[in-house]
């Protein structure tokens, strides 16, 4: 599939063209994969609510089928003010211009408001440090979010400030035009120690917290990977991964489909497993995985062309505390 955008009064527009090998599909399907800055949720929406046409006639339902050639219009509504209230959490701002902030987001915080977490979000934070100027996504809780980090990851983010930013940096997530590497700490030492795991990423049919790689249906996901180094005979290694798609939880799936899920990773780490390698390891080792408390993964790098200036921005994030114990503790 193609796709492309255009921008009117900050409404933004964008159209999508079926590839042949996409015919057949459901259509919130095709604009998901094709528009992955917008949520299905958001997309279905904006579907029933006749934002989405073909050859000048809406198209209102989801789940059409769709054929080659056809291509679709959809229209994002205008942002709207958002009605989430500002919240005064210290965030670690890397750069800020009037267009955008790169960031460094600790563990522990939630990107966006959601079930569970109707407040307290970095999106309070930055409405609180932003003001109105923040730019909003038409009804979502989102304003700014072009992308997200698990609340238990730590690391690099980037958020729009202006609708030129957002539509700018959506359309390079969109075209897989960010450098973004993280660092992970994960059970065993990975064979080959440089590689691309890949595989199709959706909801697990037995557990639906939780994602997996699919023989039937999911999303394409790939995700290149190197050892930077290995402890305590191989028992825990240092792997860099580089997202070449950004799917739900794909790092921390794809390493544990390799066999080396991530250590304090309460969803997919094993927990029996980790338990027998975590005995394993020096007691200074336990008593430092034990505090932990989160998955051991860091957004190290993020870099992209500047969506306004054309600048090229390239950043980088020291470890946080608590992986530096715990990396010297393996050591």
């Amino acid at each position: 599939m193609s796709a492309g955008s255009g921008q009117e009064d900050q409404e933004v527009r964008h159209e999508v063209t079926v590839e042949p090998e996409a015919a057949g599909g459901r259509l919130d399907r095709l604009l998901a994969a094709a528009l992955p800055a917008l949520s299905r949720s958001r997309l279905k929406a904006l579907i029933e609510e006749g934002q989405v046409s073909a050859a000048g006639r809406a198209v209102t339902t989801p789940a059409a089928k769709v054929k080659a050639g056809q291509t679709f219009a959809i229209i994002v509504p205008q942002a709207r003010p958002v009605a989430l209230q500002g919240q005064a959490i210290p965030l670690e701002i890397l750069y800020e211009d009037r267009d955008l902030i790169v960031l460094n987001k600790p563990a522990g915080l939630v990107v966006h408001p959601a079930a569970g977490n109707p407040d307290r979000t970095l999106v309070n934070a930055l409405i609180a440090h932003c003001g109105p100027q923040l730019s909003g996504i038409g009804g979502e809780a989102r304003p700014g979010i072009v992308h997200r980090l698990d609340k238990d990851t730590s690391g690099l983010m980037v958020v729009a400030k202006s609708a030129a930013a957002h539509q700018g940096l959506s359309e390079l997530f969109a075209a897989r035009d960010i450098d973004r590497a993280y660092w992970a700490l994960v059970w065993g030492l990975p064979s080959p120690s440089a590689g691309t795991i890949a595989g199709n990423i959706g909801r697990s049919p037995r557990n639906r917290k939780k994602m997996a790689v699919l023989r039937h249906g999911g999303r394409p996901s790939e995700t290149g990977y190197r050892v930077r180094r290995s402890f305590q005979h191989g028992r825990v290694s240092l792997v860099e991964c580089r997202l070449k798609t950004g799917r739900t939880h794909q790092i921390r799936v794809h390493l544990a489909e390799l066999g080396h899920p991530l250590l304090g990773d309460p969803l997919y780490g094993r927990a029996g497993t980790a338990g027998r390698r975590a005995r394993l390891l020096s007691e200074g080792a336990q008593a430092a995985l034990a505090v932990l408390g989160r998955q051991a993964l860091h957004a190290k790098t993020l870099g992209f062309r500047h969506p306004v200036s054309g600048d090229d921005l390239q950043f980088e994030s020291e470890l946080p505390s608590d992986l530096s114990a715990l990396i010297s503790s393996l050591e």
